[in-house]
């Protein structure tokens, strides 16, 4: 924190005082409890647990109310309490073909074994402002069935029977993949590390880098074989016992893209795949993280490489995580007194020898 002037901590005092006032705001209307933002804006939730690498819905609506709807400077918050909590091991990795699916489509197979359930989505609305919820009334009950409850197989697997599609490819030994949360970024990093970071990321930046892929900027067709939303069960070994047990769930967006692929020498043609994986119902940041994902596989795949931003492990990971962006952008309009004034009598030098040079000039002319 910069204290750089005389009076700085006093002024910074009131400045968070004044903030607080700002986030309370008019006293007359009542104050936003952490449950109303939790059941009533959980979209930002889903997002600032997302990012923020946490999946704590009550902890990511404080951030929230305490960010006054920032949700950049919510993730900031929940990461940065993140890093407080102490670590007791590793769950198991879940299984989302046991998903309790709330939303199942696939746009590539009609008919998809298991069904097409839209679940909760825009997709369908008209994108009219509702005036109706302006007047606060009751909304009735939604006819909705309960989520499936019995395994749901993926699209791909269908795919995978006929050797339509890629097998992904085994892990080359059994060590854990490198955790994100507790390593910096290296290059190169592999798909796992890569998956980690694109979840993390911000979604607008992914979200544009998906967008590019569709533009012609990396050749990356892409059909969605599955997207699905849900609750699923996470189990963590517990050596005492010698067995897993269940220490909750979470619901997770599952989307897996499928993608035309020419062949190379030693692969014939065939489909491959993208895949996005995120905390909470995000559907938008699941779909991104696929097609950023199919794109940063170029050289796995025997691809060339045409120069694409999204083809470019570097500067895709670099600069997706919003809570780094901000950081290095938010810190030039803090104090750099020193800074500018060294520039500054820089700049007053060279005006000073130019117009030596000028006047040299017309006084030998």
């Amino acid at each position: 924190m910069y204290v750089a002037v005389k009076g700085g901590e006093r002024a910074i005092e009131n400045a968070h005082a004044w903030l607080a006032e700002e986030r309370r705001g008019d006293i007359s209307v009542a104050e936003l409890s952490l449950a109303q933002i939790r059941e009533q804006l959980s979209l930002a939730v889903n997002r600032v647990m997302a990012e923020g690498s946490l999946y704590d819905p009550d902890l990511a609506a404080l951030a929230i109310k305490q960010s006054r709807g920032d949700l950049i400077e919510a993730i900031f918050l929940i990461r940065a309490y993140r890093t407080t909590l102490p670590r007791f091991g590793a769950s198991r990795a879940v299984d989302t073909g046991a998903m309790a699916c709330d939303r199942r489509i696939s746009a590539t197979f009609k008919d998809a074994p298991g069904g097409q359930v839209l679940g909760p989505t825009f997709d369908y609305t008209h994108r009219l402002l509702d005036f109706k919820l302006a007047a606060e009334g009751a909304v009735p009950p939604a006819p909705s069935a309960p989520p499936r409850r019995e395994p749901t197989p993926h699209i791909t697997e269908f795919l995978g029977q006929e050797g339509l599609i890629q097998p992904e490819p085994e892990p080359e030994s059994e060590a854990v993949p490198r955790d994100l949360t507790r390593e910096p970024l290296e290059f190169p990093a592999d798909r796992a590390l890569r998956l980690q970071s694109l979840a993390r990321g911000d979604e607008g930046f992914v979200l544009g880098m998906a967008y590019s892929t569709q533009r012609g900027y990396a050749r990356n067709h892409a059909f969605v074989g599955e997207l699905r939303i849900g609750r699923v069960t996470v189990e963590m070994e517990i050596p005492e016992l010698g067995f897993a047990i269940e220490i909750g769930e979470v619901e997770l967006t599952e989307c897996e893209t499928v993608n035309q692929f020419k062949g190379s020498k030693t692969e014939p043609p065939q489909f491959t795949r993208g895949y996005g994986l995120v905390f909470g119902q995000s559907e938008r940041k699941a779909i991104s993280m696929a097609l950023v994902d199919r794109a940063l596989r170029w050289q796995e795949l025997g691809e060339d490489n045409l120069g694409a931003p999204a083809q470019d492990e570097e500067f895709v990971l670099s600069h997706c995580d919003n809570i780094q962006a901000t950081g290095f952008l938010e810190h030039i309009k803090l104090p750099h007194y020193v800074d500018f004034q060294s520039e500054l009598e820089l700049v007053r030098k060279l005006r000073r020898e130019a117009e030596e040079r000028i006047a040299r000039r017309e006084a030998a002319e």
